[in-house]
């Protein structure tokens, strides 16, 4: 869903924007209606963020109902998502779990780019090739530029939500370790 989502929506979108839009494209119905209750946007620190439904509507990805706050209802403009291939309780299970991607967790208060940047590196540790993943990729995934998601890393490594992280400028591999608390497989 975040690679769709990278060629969805505008480059400039925030990362407060793309969380919303993964659980947007997650928990949607059949017809492309999505409703999220306000004790999830609480959680996801996006309660009462109208403006964040509303750069989505600008970008043309979703249509909101009314131009009155508070914004948790919206129909998905884009057929795309609707032709995913996971079913709905799969994909249902997905934005559960993008919430708290285990064994990668943030901090609860950590800022939306800091938590689409754990979200875009704990997709990449449950794929074959393990904590490692090419910088262009994340830095399209979460909308920033390679030096942004750099600094993003570095605030991962202070808050132990990653051990270590490496950089490779020759092959623009990113490697990245877990804590060991967190009982890496």
């Amino acid at each position: 869903m975040l690679t769709y989502l990278a060629a969805a929506l505008p480059q400039i979108t925030s990362p407060a924007a793309r969380l919303l839009a993964v659980q947007c494209s997650l928990r949607c119905d059949a017809q492309g209606r999505v409703r999220l209750p306000a004790g999830l946007l609480r959680g996801m620190r996006l309660y009462q963020r109208g403006e964040l439904w509303e750069e989505l509507a600008d970008a043309a990805w979703l249509r909101l109902p009314g131009s009155r706050p508070p914004h948790n209802e919206a129909w998905l403009r884009d057929a795309a998502v609707l032709d995913q291939a996971p079913g709905r309780s799969a994909r249902r299970r997905a934005a559960h779990w993008a919430l708290r991607p285990t064994p990668l967790l943030w901090p609860t208060a950590a800022p939306p780019a800091l938590r689409l940047a754990a979200l875009a590196l704990a997709v990449h540790g449950v794929a074959p090739a393990r904590d490692q993943a090419d910088m262009d990729t994340l830095s399209r995934l979460c909308g920033h530029s390679p030096h942004q998601l750099g600094e993003l890393f570095d605030r991962l490594l202070v808050t132990n939500t990653l051990s270590a992280c490496y950089y490779n400028r020759e092959s623009g591999v990113v490697r990245w370790q877990l804590p060991l608390h967190l009982g890496q497989e």
